[in-house]
């Protein structure tokens, strides 16, 4: 009798616990530099979190490490909601295989609360650099291997692998320049510091529209409604290559089940308002809500696929 009752009220507790979430601040961590898409999406679901519960949602970057900076001081921030992470393909997915320590186990020390959506890539290069599109890029760096450069958001993060898969598809050589985040890289390569790079659409879509960088391919299956007359990288002589970007957002591990459920539907709704979904799709994502269980499992087998991949391609860390 004492053991059910005692089961009763911690149930009470974790239902009055999500009836008064939240009751104070909420820290949303973008474990990245500003100006990429993951400080995008963060920066417009807490905006709307904000209005709607009256209670400030703080955007916070922590670059750094891959992503695994931010990431790690979530996993070890208190389970009661108040500290969330946007979680996304590398760190979550990819840095398992690619580093020999990573701080925290991407499924034991989170509690995934909603997959947020995906997006392609789009291959861009600076005005100065000689190629219109892939038969030109690849042509020119086998002329000149080891001599060009491409940028990215970080090491073992989605703009990285999917030009390491570029390469190794291609059979080319172009040196790694990593940075802290979209959009470090984004401004090194509009000063032409690098040559190339996989950029996530928010950052590359206003500098392809004004002419400051050169599009040549996107990295996914289809083509971008943004950028209908950029052709696919399998179009452009690679058949079969497709790359896609992930977000999502997930709390410390044993935050309560009733909290996860609060925010997840939060999150669902503002994902669905007309105004929110013409700002995502403009800058290339594609809004995707989902269940605490499917965005767990998805985890588990991005997991398992980017090693296999990574396996199979031989890419390294340098």
């Amino acid at each position: 009798m004492r053991t059910l009752v005692l089961v009763l009220l911690a149930l009470l507790s974790l239902s009055l616990e999500a009836q008064t979430y939240p009751s104070r601040p909420i820290r949303l961590i973008v474990p990245f530099a500003p100006g990429g898409s993951a400080d995008l999406v963060a920066r417009l679901v807490g905006h709307e979190m904000s209005q709607s519960w009256g209670q400030q949602v703080v955007v916070e970057n922590k670059p750094g490490a891959s992503g695994m900076i931010g990431n790690d001081f979530v996993a070890k921030s208190a389970p009661d909601g108040y500290t969330l992470t946007i979680g996304t393909l590398g760190p979550f997915a990819v840095n398992q295989t690619l580093y020999d320590k990573v701080p925290y186990d991407n499924v034991r020390d989170f509690a995934p609360i909603t997959l947020t959506g995906i997006s392609s890539h789009i291959l861009v290069a600076h005005p100065s650099i000689p190629v219109q599109n892939v038969g030109e890029l690849v042509a020119l760096a086998k002329r000149r291997p080891g001599q060009l450069t491409f940028a990215s958001s970080g090491t073992g993060n989605a703009t990285h692998l999917t030009f390491e898969l570029f390469k190794a598809r291609a059979g080319i050589d172009i040196v790694h320049v990593p940075y802290k985040g979209g959009g470090p890289a984004m401004a090194d390569l509009i000063g032409g510091q690098v040559a190339f790079s996989f950029a996530s659409m928010a950052s590359a879509v206003p500098f392809v529209q004004s002419g400051r960088l050169r599009p040549i391919a996107v990295s996914g299956a289809q083509r971008s409604a943004l950028f209908p007359d950029v052709p696919t990288v399998a179009e452009s002589g690679l058949p079969g290559f497709a790359s896609e970007d992930w977000q999502g957002i997930l709390a410390p591990a044993k935050t309560s089940p009733d909290v996860v459920m609060k925010l997840n539907g939060e999150i669902a709704r503002i994902l669905a308002l007309p105004e929110v979904k013409q700002k995502l799709t403009a800058a290339g994502f594609d809004p995707k809500p989902s269940t605490p269980q499917w965005f767990a499992e998805f985890i588990q087998a991005e997991t398992l696929k980017w090693a296999r991949l990574l396996k199979q391609s031989g890419i390294k860390l340098q």
